[in-house]
């Protein structure tokens, strides 16, 4: 097999494993609550240390991709479970924060989401390979990120 069909095969199957997973996981009852997407926006706000962030930071750190960012913070709102502030370093910029409700939404959630996922993967995967799948998740999104 060429180093080229090698590249190509190893995203292809790493791709398609992603997709099959999160399609999995978004057939869990916790995600009628609220869609997974918008839990991840919940998670990455609850993981800020400051817990605020601005929209392009939020954008950049969710884990996964959100084609339209701004009418989901929308939504998200209007539902009680973010809010917005003027940035404190620049008073023109906007952060968005978790309220209350979507804290304690995102705890809710996140609890069972886990115990989906470690069902998943523990029954898929051994310890060791959870930890060499990270590894190798890692160094390729140092490379990605060109700070291999």
């Amino acid at each position: 097999m060429s180093d080229l069909k090698l590249s190509v095969d190893s995203w292809e199957s790493f791709f398609r494993a992603q997709v099959r997973v999160l399609q999995r996981l978004q057939r869990d009852p916790v995600f009628k609550k609220i869609s997974i997407r918008e839990y991840d926006v919940l998670y990455t706000l609850s993981n800020c240390p400051s817990g605020w962030v601005r929209l392009n930071e939020l954008n950049r750190n969710v884990l996964l991709t959100q084609p339209s960012m701004s009418r989901l913070v929308e939504r998200l709102e209007a539902r009680g479970l973010i809010q917005r502030r003027a940035a404190e370093e620049d008073r023109r910029g906007v952060e968005i924060g978790l309220t209350q409700a979507g804290r304690e939404l995102q705890k809710t959630i996140g609890r069972e989401h886990a115990q989906d996922i470690h069902c998943l993967f523990s029954s898929s995967l051994s310890e060791q390979e959870m930890r060499e799948l990270i590894r190798l998740s890692n160094k390729l999104e140092a490379t990605a990120n060109g700070t291999d």
